[in-house]
């Protein structure tokens, strides 16, 4: 099967794009992207600038037609960022080409697809290469998960540089066969006017929807409403639950190993957790040492999975370093816990979300929720700070109306144990966010 399955069968004129700025056909879009692979056969990687536009679908889709990767580079990248992955992955700018050309043959599975650049949360970002077969595995199974099929419009309106917004957001709808329609920003009153059968967003984007009641009940008609990226708050899950009719379908997944966990379309959903593992994917816990933990819901350990959905490596001085793993597992380093039915709640990242104080391991996002529970709280964000006696100290960041920390670190200590309450607690206007919606909480202090 291509890659691109659905892409190929262009007979008629069926939408396949449709963006403010006007639509493609299945047809036209093929034609298009043919001139583009024609223009760029032979090179060995381009760079497009991923606007939210057709243009950046057509020349992603032309480049993946001709097997040559493509680095997407945010429309808002800074020079800095931009002269690091130019220089780093030694991509060319892809021009905009209006010529055609005759459908390539399919590249090998195995060919690289995608280089997506991870944050550079603790360094330069990394070019993250995903080959066809990990892309065409992910895809497959989150269609078999969320029942995907061509008979459904998805409607998001999120960047088109990440794995939500570009792999499952464009590539996954010409996999499928099924119509996509980009808001070109992901607001309420997008989301509301704009008929579609799925939904995607980030947290950030369905806390807004939450809040705009009419937006949020015009989404009823919906069969799926994902959110991921980022973990939703349990206030967000049941509020789009109570005003839409359905509670949204959570998910988990990184750059790296692309979506590999998530509730499904058929089946339960619940808030604070991600689901259970899509078909092909192995998960596992362990602690520093390596040692496996129990899947009892409630030990919190260091998160590894595997599977046909990793990455090939990383790029690293004009070739493809793998990515270092244990006993054949990909260390993700976020930490979670897993139930014995298999549901999964992922607690964080290992770096800023597992707290130890007092001897005891304690999970951010736990706290989060319990002050989230809270009706003065909006946001809540926890981090551990160094302190001599405890080890680390749980501080909490709360955006809220008025209300005494006190209060707060009361509020938590009769829902959680003890050693989970916070030692402090800081009133602010807004927490710190990047364009996923993700806290970044290196900005706390």
């Amino acid at each position: 099967m291509r890659l691109l399955d659905s892409l190929h069968q262009a007979a008629d004129q069926e939408r396949a794009a449709v963006t403010p700025e006007g639509a493609l056909s299945r047809h036209e879009l093929l034609e298009r992207a043919c001139g583009v692979a024609a223009s760029i056969a032979g090179a060995p990687i381009v760079a497009v600038t991923a606007t939210p536009e057709l243009s950046t679908v057509v020349a992603v889709t032309g480049a993946l037609l001709a097997g040559v990767p493509v680095v997407p580079i945010p429309p808002d990248a800074g020079s800095l960022e931009r002269k690091h992955i130019l220089r780093d992955s030694g991509a060319v700018m892809l021009e905009p080409s209006a010529g055609s050309g005759p459908v390539p043959p399919e590249p090998p599975a195995s060919a690289p697809a995608l280089v997506l650049y991870t944050s550079g949360t603790t360094g330069a970002p990394k070019g993250v290469v995903l080959s066809r077969a990990a892309i065409a595995a992910d895809l497959d199974a989150l269609a078999a998960a969320w029942q995907w099929t061509a008979d459904d419009t998805l409607v998001h309106g999120l960047p088109l540089y990440h794995v939500h917004g570009l792999v499952l957001g464009v590539l996954g709808p010409l996999r499928i066969g099924s119509r996509l329609t980009h808001t070109h920003k992901p607001t309420p009153i997008a989301y509301a006017s704009t008929p579609g059968s799925m939904y995607f967003g980030v947290p950030t984007v369905w806390s807004r929807v939450a809040a705009d009641p009419a937006a949020a009940r015009a989404l009823a008609p919906a069969r799926l409403l994902v959110s991921g990226s980022a973990p939703l708050p349990a206030p967000v899950f049941d509020g789009l639950a109570a005003l839409t009719g359905q509670a949204p379908v959570e998910r988990y997944g990184m750059t790296e190993t692309l979506i590999t966990v998530s509730a499904r379309a058929g089946g339960d959903r619940r808030p604070g957790y991600v689901g259970t593992p899509l078909d092909g994917i192995a998960t596992r816990l362990v602690d520093e040492s390596g040692t496996v933990l129990p899947h009892d819901g409630e030990t919190i350990g260091h998160l590894q999975l595997r599977g046909p959905t990793l990455l090939d490596g990383y790029l690293h001085e004009g070739g493809v370093r793998p990515a270092e793993l244990v006993d054949g597992w990909f260390p993700t380093g976020d930490v979670a816990t897993i139930g014995p039915d298999g549901w999964h709640r992922v607690v964080g990242r290992a770096s800023t979300d597992l707290i130890k104080t007092g001897g005891f391991r304690v999970g951010a996002g736990e706290v989060e929720d319990a002050l989230l529970l809270h009706p003065a709280v909006r946001e809540a964000a926890v981090i551990g700070r160094p302190d001599t006696d405890l080890g680390e100290r749980i501080t909490a960041f709360v955006v809220a109306d008025p209300v005494a920390p006190e209060e707060l670190i009361g509020f938590v200590a009769e829902r959680l144990a003890a050693h989970k309450r916070p030692r402090a607690v800081h009133l602010v206007d807004s927490l710190p966010r990047n364009g996923m919606g993700k806290v970044q909480k290196g900005l706390l202090s």
